[in-house]
């Protein structure tokens, strides 16, 4: 059996997330391993670097799936490419040692969540961004999420209910970015505002959540030194809301 990493893209918007389910084939994971069953000949099972919510997209996607085959690794990405529906593509196929994981051996990733503020949305920012008419503190937000880079228990910050495992995280960086653009034909001024996310692992909503805190600490509904507290109380509630998931982008995963 050979062992084959692929990296992937995806618009996440008409898919139930990565994950294959019972009672639905509409997930990403489903669809690939339908193909790769039909390619191959023989059930294919896919594994990926995690998982991504209904609606989340991604830009770099991994993933690995063993198959006895004698096709090379182009023919496997033309293949795929041919077959799948035009929001997911593979961008590279490559046979690696039979050790490789592709969740197991994740030592990092990196995220971005999208919001534009804008008085009149562009129709085609609508699946891609959350977008919101308030103005934002934009460095109210950078200061809060110093608080939250670092080693901690992220508990305050996931929906996942189950207990067992350790809800500690390592965030190396928290960017968060403004550009301003003004549509000539709409004279209408747009600023988009990235919150891009590097660190070891994301738990369940993890990002969204956070997201969620550092809008309302943009807002003045918060103050920065909230989020600390919110870090150690532990709570769910005591955290932001849980942001739309067609802001988020899977941006890499490093190995």
């Amino acid at each position: 059996m050979r062992n084959f990493k692929i990296v992937l893209q995806y618009e996440g918007t008409r898919y139930k997330g990565w994950q294959r389910q019972v009672s639905t084939e509409n997930t990403i994971q489903g669809k690939l391993e339908a193909l790769l069953t039909k390619m191959i000949g023989q059930k294919v099972e896919i594994t990926g670097s995690g998982r991504t919510d209904a609606g989340v997209h991604a830009l770099g996607q991994v993933a690995n799936f063993h198959a006895d085959t004698k096709m090379s690794p182009e023919e496997i990405l033309n293949y795929m490419n041919f077959y799948l529906p035009e929001d997911i593509a593979v961008i590279s196929v490559r046979e690696v040692s039979e050790r490789f994981h592709s969740r197991l051996n994740v030592k990092g990733k990196t995220y971005c969540y999208r919001v534009i503020r804008t008085e009149v949305p562009c129709v085609f920012d609508r699946r891609y961004a959350h977008l919101m008419k308030e103005s934002l503190d934009v460095a109210a937000m950078q200061k809060a999420a110093e608080y939250l880079v670092g080693t901690h228990d992220f508990k305050a910050f996931t929906s996942s209910k189950k207990g067992k495992k350790s809800t500690v995280r390592t965030i190396e960086k928290i960017e968060i970015i403004k550009t301003t653009s003004t549509s000539m034909r709409m004279q209408n001024v747009q600023d988009e505002i990235r919150f891009v996310y590097s660190g070891n692992g994301f738990l369940f909503h993890m990002v969204r959540i956070m997201t969620g805190t550092l809008l309302e600490v943009g807002l003045h509904k918060r103050k920065p030194e909230e989020v600390a507290e919110i870090l150690d109380s532990g709570l769910r509630e005591n955290a932001g809301e849980l942001v739309p998931a067609k802001g988020l982008i899977l941006m890499e995963v490093r190995y």
